[in-house]
């Protein structure tokens, strides 16, 4: 990655492409393999898509007809009824619109032809910008001239849906294993609804959660064509950051359909929608498929593909912050969450099982939760004290924007991490921590002192979809 590139993850610059070269894949000698050229394709296509009574999906894609790829999911199908696969179809397309942006960005081209059917006006807004903003990163970290601008065929609308909001009955929860879901299942278990939970495959810490909350669970297998992808990643295929949080919602959308619950209840908060760098005329945010503006474009897909399953981010009116203070009342979870995405890597043998310690997820989750939870105690759930650790100092300083601006991660604003520095440096249990005497003294004094800085972060806003039915136990659980 060039230094410029590096630059643009730190700071909130606005990076002109113009000025800097594509990244070009190594010419070919007569010893290699074909060399693949992203820039010799030029569509994109969605070939086919099926959905068996054994509950197996399969996605299939081509890049113009030089390469096809077939990604295989897996969903939970009930015992207890017949389903009509008919009726699903609509979700099963949006599900492989989405999906469909794995492999799209092995070239990015400028087109794409849905051979299956055209989307709806509403989905094909939503596509728009999910292979465009959602592929921001992905431009940034490749150098790309330009932010993907694929442009999807709009069709007529595909439902009856008047746009009336619904009243939840029975609700499906997505957990990863971090402090957000857990925080969003207690919230849907203090309301009195039926709930399950759900995740897209089993790992310890998604296994872990379920345990800790005695609360039944339907896991969705997803198989991608790992080899395919590596071999052409390793002949000069594009590669990098998708919306990730995007497709596990349409999964969990088409197995909520299939099973027979009326909502997704997401755990995407109101910090997810601050943006990293502006580039190509795009803020450009990793958390782009968890911000409120892609919320808002999804509800309307789902909409439209269904008028039977609503989604909506429980909690999208907190801040990091906030959520971190009511999940460390939630003790009987401290030794089974963790947040660091380095257990989420695709290949099994890249994944951690738990805590790195050592990346900006760590950081951040360690700085919010440091205020409201006892430091043995904290360093008990990561393995090690990260704030007596000064070698980590700057990367805890980034998350506030000191040095730069916060990482390509999912980390919490800028303000949210200053209040929680705040908070750190008047309690005697941690203000003598080495990191923190440097945050208190080289972060947050340069920036003067606020004090309506916490109360506006633990403050919960008015700008969410959460239904009434669930609002009461959301301001009961989060509320400052």
């Amino acid at each position: 990655m060039s230094e410029l590139v590096k630059l643009a993850t730190q700071r909130r610059v606005v990076l002109d492409p113009a000025e800097r070269p594509l990244r070009c894949p190594r010419p070919p000698v007569p010893s290699d393999p074909p060399v693949f050229d992203p820039s010799s394709h030029r569509t994109f296509r969605f070939t086919e898509r099926t959905l068996g009574r054994d509950g197996m999906v399969r996605l299939h894609y081509a890049l113009d007809d030089a390469h096809t790829f077939l990604e295989e999911l897996r969903v939970t199908m009930p015992e207890d009824r017949d389903v009509d696969l008919d009726a699903v179809a609509p979700l099963l397309d949006l599900l492989h619109w989405v999906a469909g942006v794995s492999y799209y960005k092995t070239a990015a081209p400028p087109e794409v032809a849905c051979e299956t059917g055209t989307p709806g006006p509403d989905t094909a807004a939503y596509l728009d910008a999910l292979y465009s903003e959602g592929l921001g990163e992905f431009a940034v970290v490749n150098e790309l001239a330009h932010i993907p601008r694929p442009r999807f065929p709009a069709g007529s609308p595909r439902s009856s849906s008047d746009g009336r909001s619904r009243s939840p009955e029975r609700v499906l929860v997505p957990i990863g294993g971090g402090k957000d879901s857990i925080v969003a299942l207690e919230i849907v278990r203090r309301s009195g609804l039926d709930f399950a939970l759900f995740s897209v495959r089993d790992d310890p810490a998604m296994q872990r959660t379920a345990a800790v909350a005695e609360a039944h669970r339907l896991v969705a297998e997803r198989r991608l064509p790992l080899e395919k992808l590596a071999e052409l990643n390793g002949s000069g295929a594009l590669n990098g950051h998708v919306p990730i949080t995007a497709i596990i919602a349409c999964v969990a959308l088409l197995t909520a359909a299939l099973n027979g619950f009326d909502a997704v209840a997401l755990a995407n908060e109101r910090s997810a929608s601050s943006g990293n760098v502006v580039y190509d005329g795009v803020e450009v945010n990793h958390q782009f498929s968890k911000s409120a503006r892609a919320e808002t474009l999804l509800r309307a897909a789902a909409a439209e593909a269904s008028d039977d399953v609503d989604i909506f981010s429980l909690l999208r009116p907190a801040s990091e912050l906030g959520i971190a203070r009511r999940f460390a009342s939630l003790t009987g979870y401290h030794r089974a969450f963790t947040s660091c995405n380095a257990i989420f890597r695709l290949d099994p043998a890249l994944r951690l099982a738990s805590w790195c310690g050592d990346c900006p997820k760590c950081r951040f989750v360690f700085l919010v939760l440091a205020p409201f939870i006892e430091p043995d105690a904290l360093a008990a759930i990561f393995g090690k004290a990260m704030l007596d650790d000064e070698s980590q100092y700057e990367g805890f300083a980034l998350l506030a924007a000191a040095g730069g601006h916060k990482p390509f991660e999912c980390v919490g604003e800028e303000e949210e991490s200053l209040a929680a520095i705040s908070l750190l440096a008047r309690d005697p249990r941690w203000r003598d921590r080495p990191v923190v005497r440097r945050l208190a003294d080289e972060v947050l004094a340069p920036r003067g002192a606020d004090p309506a800085r916490v109360d506006a972060a633990l403050a919960l806003s008015d700008d969410h979809a959460v239904p009434a039915e669930l609002l009461g136990s959301v301001h009961a659980l989060l509320a400052a």
